[in-house]
């Protein structure tokens, strides 16, 4: 199949701002891999049920899956045939007959702070509210400063900071990826280092989804996959495998490459902030995912039967 005007590849993703402007880079990139024009490509918006219940944690309705499963209902279905997700938003196993194996380059990584009273968490005065619908940040903030008080903050960019403005908290956090990739004024948000604040698996990473056989699509995404990025994932998603991780489980990862050497870096926490446990290990990239599943097997000895 060659896609054109007439028979364009149908793009599914989140309405969001922030979905949308990961679908149009993607509709970019294969337009300019492919030299084929704008009209090659449909981008369809698809409401998922993460998206309409906004007033409770994600852990309490169904976990990650909710911001794909109407998406990738639409695509077994043939309604659209390929699937732009955030890759820290994806559970690690996929439905029968669907596959991710592009992978856009890599984002900033950090964790951003917002507040507008102060610069950073060490500043926050004590007792201050925080809000964030993350469990991973929400342990990691708990570990260091156990005496703020943690508000749930669900919703895209610009509702959080709805939220922030109308003092709902006096600060919250957003991934810096998506600040940068919704054009924001650099000054939003102060970046966290990672030695500071590690960052959710895949955090930054764009996927891209389609159905197995799709040759068609096979061949074109293939055209934009970023391997280095891949290879990063491979180590943090065999971390999060093993460690049984979803929205109930706080879990941090991020790998780095030189050369051809690879360092993951991992970190589990109770959910209440009053442990962590963390991992470092290198090796050959071309053993990424063993690398990853290894240091959730030395993860899981040290934190028992019930540390989440």
């Amino acid at each position: 199949m060659t896609y054109s005007s007439d028979t364009p590849m149908n793009i599914g993703t989140r309405g969001s701002p922030l979905a949308l402007a990961q679908a149009y880079e993607t509709r970019d990139r294969l337009m300019a891999a492919l030299n084929l024009p704008e009209t090659a490509f449909k981008v369809h918006t698809i409401k998922t049920t993460g998206d309409r219940v906004q007033d409770r944690p994600l852990s309490e309705i169904g976990g990650k899956g909710l911001f794909t499963k109407e998406i990738e209902e639409a695509m077994l279905s043939g309604a659209i045939d390929i699937a732009v997700h955030s890759m820290k938003d994806m559970p690690v196993d996929l439905p029968d007959g669907l596959v991710i194996d592009c992978i856009l380059p890599r984002e900033d990584v950090r964790d951003g702070f917002l507040s507008p009273s102060v610069t950073g968490i060490a500043e926050l005065p004590q007792g201050a509210v925080v809000g964030t619908s993350s469990l991973r940040r929400r342990a990691q903030l708990q570990h260091r400063r156990p005496d703020l008080q943690v508000v749930e903050f669900r919703g895209n960019v610009q509702t959080r900071l709805r939220k922030l403005s109308e003092g709902v908290a006096q600060a919250t956090f957003l991934a810096m990826a998506g600040l940068k990739r919704l054009d924001m004024p650099a000054d939003t948000a102060t970046p966290i280092s990672p030695d500071d604040m590690l960052p959710a698996i895949a955090q930054g990473a764009i996927g891209i989804e389609r159905r197995k056989g799709d040759e068609a699509a096979a061949a074109a995404l293939a055209l934009i996959n970023d391997t280095d990025t891949q290879t990063r994932l491979f180590a943090e998603r065999a971390l999060l495998r093993g460690l049984d991780g979803s929205c109930q489980t706080p879990i941090a990862g991020l790998a780095l490459l030189d050369g051809d050497r690879i360092k993951l870096r991992g970190e589990v926490l109770r959910p209440d902030g009053s442990e962590s446990l963390t991992d470092t290990q290198s090796g050959a990239r071309s053993d990424a995912a063993e690398i990853g599943a290894e240091m959730a097997a030395r993860l899981r000895p040290r934190m028992g039967s019930n540390f989440f």
